[in-house]
């Protein structure tokens, strides 16, 4: 009798010791892990599971490193680990933090931003600007980057961004040059990128451009001067701005892009247009005018006529007499 009274005390503790090594054995996966906040996580390219759980050991993640790749290894799924920053939750399970770092979902997006009509040697300094970047890269070729915002990952490279801005350029003009309107004065999809960067510079109101691209569309089939004033800057600032009115003698200078001494489009473009203003000079609005002035509210007023413009040029100066800005 006490025999089997012995038995049935070993066997109520051997099952005892085994319910709590299965019970710690699943609470060390599934159950709230060491984080005291919420935390990012860098997983370079190319790491493998062993240093991924020696990384996330050694910064409080998980208690274990061995215990995490052997309870990954039998319930973990067979995706592998992304490359990214990721934010792993304060008190994040095992599991969560696995399932975390499997899934591109949980990267933790940042975002360069290029805006509409910013010029090639501005979106370098943004990128240079970038700490969370890497590597080094050149100024790229005014025209060739696509304004918008762009997402990319802690260290990853300057390069590898710029092409994917380059990239985006390319296909936008494709699928906008595919579309063109017959009226188009553009030849080629670089003439395009030209006209679109002096429209872009030109208005700052969304509603303008198919006009202010008519106009100009206008003014190259008449064979006449384009005298878009911010061709004449681009040559002094590569599209920074002049801080200054602009002088007589920058007026008259003569070069690839001074569009008040040369007829027909500049050498090359003058910032780096967006998707709008691309569209406009392949798209633009069918009027007479070949004149326009500023109107005071960031606008313009447009003429077809040299009286007509003349007119609408003494309001303007009257306005600025008003405000006292002559």
């Amino acid at each position: 009798m006490m025999f089997r009274g012995k038995a049935w005390l070993l066997a109520l503790v051997v099952a005892t010791v085994l319910l709590f090594a299965v019970g710690r054995f699943f609470y060390t996966w599934y159950g709230p892990g060491p984080l005291a906040k919420d935390t990012t996580f860098v997983v370079p390219d190319g790491v493998a599971l062993w240093s991924i759980s020696a990384k996330l050991e050694k910064e409080g993640a998980i208690p274990s490193a061995s215990s995490f790749r052997a309870h990954a290894k039998l319930f973990g799924s067979d995706e592998p680990i992304k490359a990214g920053e990721f934010l792993l939750p304060r008190h994040a399970s095992a599991s969560e933090i696995l399932k975390i770092l499997q899934g591109a979902e949980g990267t933790i997006r940042r975002m360069v931003t290029v805006p509409e009509g910013l010029p090639s040697i501005m979106v370098y300094e943004r990128l240079i600007n970038q700490p969370l970047l890497t590597g080094r890269v050149a100024v790229p070729e005014e025209g060739s980057v696509l304004p918008d915002s762009y997402a990319f990952q802690r260290g990853e490279s300057r390069e590898a961004v710029l092409k994917r801005m380059q990239a985006a350029m390319d296909k936008t003009l494709a699928e906008l040059w595919a579309k063109r309107s017959p009226d188009t004065v553009a030849k080629t999809p670089r003439d395009a990128v030209i006209l679109a960067s002096i429209v872009e510079k030109e208005t700052g109101k969304p509603s303008e451009r198919g006009m202010v691209a008519g106009l100009y569309s206008n003014r190259v089939r008449k064979g006449m001067l384009l005298q878009a004033d911010p061709t004449i800057i681009y040559p002094i600032t590569k599209g920074k701005p002049l801080g200054r009115r602009i002088r007589q003698s920058e007026i008259q200078a003569v070069n690839d892009y001074n569009t008040y001494t040369m007829v027909g489009l500049p050498k090359g473009p003058i910032t780096n247009p967006g998707r709008a203003s691309i569209e406009a000079v392949l798209n633009p609005a069918k009027t007479e005018a070949i004149y326009m002035v500023a109107d005071g509210t960031g606008g313009h007023v447009f003429a077809s006529t040299l009286q007509e413009h003349n007119a609408n040029v003494a309001k303007w100066f009257a306005l600025r007499r008003q405000r006292g800005e002559l």
